[in-house]
């Protein structure tokens, strides 16, 4: 028998300390009926049509980039075969064009798959975000955007920021990894990817095992809820997600926000690590790992504890002034021969 994810913690919208728990911890959430009372969730209540309605009211002609894949993906947006490009078409269109497309073929399972992802909302829809508030992420400096389709499969996958997603129609089948399971998920191409992250190879309906046989372990240690309109979730950065849009009118909004400005240097810092150092014999990865474990991870304590502020230089503490120094250290490096 397949090892069964566990549910998903929960916690009420109303409950005291949420904002604690969202802006200080690192443990996914679930917060039931987070959303519930946005004008956008009652519209989409009434019908899909009502919550196209309800959107288009503030829509301006921006453009977005909309995936779309024949019926035959059965909503899984992944490669091609033999990894040869994706099993689905970029497409530039007007946001509001692709919203009433979605909304007038709402009713038919057939269709093609539609995905327009992590459009911004102050571009697209001014005025959405005073009328469909927030309160629990003021102050964090969040992004809002948004998400549109019909029935889809995203393939699990992280992100570097911090996130609350919130259904706003349909239900959404969220499955949740600690960054920890990364060597159990069989990872594809760092930089080749769908939508700028990269992603598990698995196939979650069909998982073959003999192929992937440590995803039981990853099954073992997941977790997984479904979220109805008003629902959210909170998923820490790194934790791996993969998201199912079950029904066949689909929107959901997201919060991203970051935890200090060299938070979109880490992936690129790690790939050059790799470049740098993967390649080097057992031992002398294993001496790398040892200072990468001293100097980044402080697993023995602040490395510069011993020496004076002022004599610490690049171990200093992170100051606008120090990240500029920093950055011009590396920019010298890399252009090494």
């Amino acid at each position: 028998m397949l090892p069964q994810p566990s549910p998903l913690p929960e916690i009420a919208a109303d409950a005291p300390g949420l904002r604690d728990e969202i802006a200080g911890g690192y443990a996914p959430v679930v917060i039931r009926g987070l959303v519930r009372d946005w004008p956008l969730v009652v519209a989409a209540g009434i019908s899909p049509q009502a919550a196209s309605d309800y959107l288009l009211q503030f829509d301006r002609g921006a453009s977005a980039e909309v995936f779309v894949g024949a019926p035959a993906m059965q909503g899984r947006f992944f490669y091609g075969p033999d990894m040869h490009g994706f099993n689905f078409e970029r497409q530039q269109g007007k946001f509001g064009e692709t919203l009433r497309h979605l909304a007038e073929r709402a009713t038919r399972d057939n269709a093609p798959h539609i995905y327009a992802g992590a459009v911004e909302t102050s571009r697209a829809l001014p005025g959405f975000a005073a009328a469909n508030p927030l309160p629990l992420i003021e102050g964090l400096g969040a992004m809002r955007r948004i998400w549109i389709g019909n029935r889809s499969v995203i393939s699990a996958h992280f992100d570097s920021s911090d996130n609350i997603a919130c259904v706003a129609a349909g239900r959404r089948r969220f499955t949740l990894f600690p960054p920890a399971q990364a060597s159990n998920l069989y990872v594809g191409p760092l930089d080749n990817t769908m939508a700028g992250q990269p992603t598990s190879m698995v196939d979650f309906v069909e998982p073959d095992f003999d192929r992937f046989p440590r995803f039981r372990d990853a099954l073992a240690a997941a977790q997984t809820a479904e979220l109805e309109p008003g629902d959210a979730i909170y998923i820490p950065a790194l934790w791996w997600h993969h998201v199912e849009a079950l029904s066949t009118f689909n929107m959901l909004v997201n919060f991203w926000w970051a935890d200090s400005p060299d938070q979109d240097a880490r992936f690129d810092a790690m790939v050059y690590a790799i470049l740098a150092i993967s390649h080097l014999s057992p031992e002398r990865r294993q001496g790398w790992s040892a200072l990468f474990d001293h100097y980044v991870f402080q697993r023995h304590g602040e490395p510069a504890a011993h020496l004076a502020p002022e004599h610490r230089g690049a171990l200093g503490a992170p100051t606008p002034r120090l990240r500029r120094y920093v950055k011009a250290f590396v920019a010298r490096g890399l252009q090494r021969p």
